[in-house]
């Protein structure tokens, strides 16, 4: 009756160690999907900057022409 309760509690145990390591990976992915979207967010405002930048620098460089 010992090794069946002995089984019993390591794969109790097993199953414990999976579910924390699940909840840390949870708790990494959301941490991921931020910082994403915090690059995102830098990607798209740099990219509107290089916009602005690029009409003006064509804006001159039409004046130089004529």
């Amino acid at each position: 009756m010992l090794w069946p309760m002995f089984a019993i509690a390591l794969g109790f145990l097993g199953l414990v160690v999976l579910a924390v390591a699940a909840v840390r990976v949870f708790v990494e992915i959301r941490r991921l999907s931020a910082e994403v979207a915090r690059a995102s967010r830098r990607i798209t405002e740099a990219s509107g900057d290089l916009e602005q930048a690029a009409a003006g620098l064509a804006r001159a460089g039409h004046g130089v022409r004529q």
